[in-house]
Parts: C-alpha cells; structure tokens; sequence
C-alpha cells in the first residue's frame, strides 16, 4: 500500500511511520508539507495517490486550546474534515487518531466505543468534531482514540524523568485525582497494523491496558528510573492551575479491537520497555 501519514514528525506518527515502513510506501506529511488549517490541505493529501491515510497530526497542546478554542477548531475539527474530503476522492480509508478527551471523566468505569461522549475542554471538542466530520463524509474510516501517550520525545514520564532528576523548589506534586490510560505508541502503531488488515470499519479504543492515576504514573515511572528515593506529594486538579481542564476519570475499554483479536499488555510492561530503550536517563 501508498500510505500517507499525517503529523509524521510528531511521538505517534514516528511510531506509525517506522512500523508501517518495512512493508509499504509511506509519504510522511509533516507540517512543512501539509497546510491542515487550510482547504489547501485537500489537495496536497489527493497528490499524493495515497491508498490509506493515517492522521495523527493534531493540535494536541490542550491549554492552548482553551486558549484559543478556534483554532483548535480549524485544526483538529475542520483539518481532519479536509483529510476526509482528501480521502473521498482518493477512494482510500482513513484511520484517524482520536483522544479520551472527548468524554466528560464523569464516569465510574472506563468508557466503551459507543458511550455517550461530552468533552469538557476545547481540546476534546475540537477532536469530536473531528470525529463527526469523519464520519459525515467517508463510510470507510476507523476512528481510533488514544490516551495520555508515550514513546517520543515530548510526554509525562519523560518530564517526570527530568523533575525526579532536579526537583524543583518545594519538592514535585503530581496530581492523584485524574485517572486514565497511559499509552505506549508502538503498541498502538502495531494495533493500528493489525485493525487496517481487517477492513472492519468504526470506532475503536488502542490503549495499554490497566487503570492508573497521573501520580501513579509518576512513582512507576520513577521507580523504573531508579528515583524511587525522590518524594512525590499527591495533589488534587484543583490545586494544580492551568488553562485547561482534562477529565478526572477517562480511562478507555478496548472492547471493539478485543473482539477482533487486537489486545494491549499492560501499561507497565509499555513503560519498562520505553524507558529501558528511549527515554534519557
């Protein structure tokens, strides 16, 4: 297959390039080549004849889009619109990355595909109409949401790693009431693999499995980097300001890829790997 991936510069889209590679053309549009805020974007995708498209590429900085909730819109909303317009007239499947900020984090157990959603910032508003874009225009896609990514250069246990090493003034305080899943992007790049040899169509939930909170997270990542000796005093959302707020309780269930044989390990196994093969010391 041609493959064109879109944000191929970005932690997932790396992660979806070299897995996609061994066997298939891919045509990495980073943001140099692909104008996603703009119609432009259309046409700059169609020249490529790709015959799958996989669309990572977002606006992922959630305070900048509570800051600037337009914009979040004409990327993450209108953008992923004209990457399925872009595959209309290619004829050619869309798998397209979505989040598990598109649900409100008001519920007691992880979400299903199919659960209401209701996001709660403009990040996850801007990524559900995305979603709804996607599947007013082209029958053939796969929406694949994602949570709280690692594997790249830029992610939470990699800061974690750089404060553990040089705590700042009044020692580290991670927040312990929001909960999710972290998410290994090689695991989800395999999956990805997995779900377009399927032709099975929808939407689907790619995490690691298991359930933790962001300071859990935190003192596993720690531990595994031999900083187990750093205290980490637990805080609430409300305490830790910022211009976004994220869901307090959004871990994903992959239900939908289970049926199809597509399975995660657990997201401790996907940090010790990660960490013993990229992450700085």
């Amino acid at each position: 297959m041609k493959i064109a991936i879109t944000g191929a510069n970005g932690q997932l889209g790396k992660a979806l390039a070299a897995t996609f590679a061994p066997e298939h053309e891919v045509i990495a549009l980073g943001h140099d080549r692909l104008e996603l805020a703009s119609p432009a974007a259309i046409g700059q995708i169609v020249a490529t004849g790709a015959t799958l498209v996989l669309h990572p590429a977002a606006y992922t900085n959630v305070d900048g889009c509570a800051r600037d909730p337009q914009l979040a819109y004409r990327i993450n909303g209108l953008g992923t619109r004209y990457v399925a317009l872009a595959c209309q007239q290619l004829g050619a499947p869309l798998v397209y990355i979505s989040t598990n900020e598109v649900f409100s984090g008001a519920a007691s157990q992880p979400y299903m595909e199919y659960d209401a959603t209701g996001p709660i910032n403009a990040y996850g508003v801007s990524k559900l109409v995305g979603e709804r874009a996607v599947r007013e225009v082209l029958p053939h896609h796969y929406i694949v949401r994602v949570a709280w990514l690692f594997g790249g250069e830029r992610n939470f246990p990699r800061t974690v790693l750089r404060l553990a090493a040089s705590p700042p003034q009044g020692g580290m305080r991670i927040v312990a009431d929001e909960v999710g899943s972290p998410t290994y992007t090689p695991d989800v790049a395999a999956a990805v693999v997995q779900l377009v040899q399927t032709n099975c169509y929808g939407t689907y939930h790619f995490v690691n499995s298991g359930v933790c909170s962001r300071h859990e997270l935190a003192l596993e990542t720690m531990r595994l980097g031999g900083f187990s000796h750093v205290p980490v005093a637990p805080i609430t959302l409300a305490e830790f300001r910022r211009d976004s707020s994220p869901p307090p309780y959004s871990p994903l269930a992959n239900v939908a890829g289970e049926a199809l044989g597509i399975s995660f390990r657990p997201w401790q196994e996907a940090l010790a790997e990660f960490l013993a093969t990229n992450a700085e010391r």
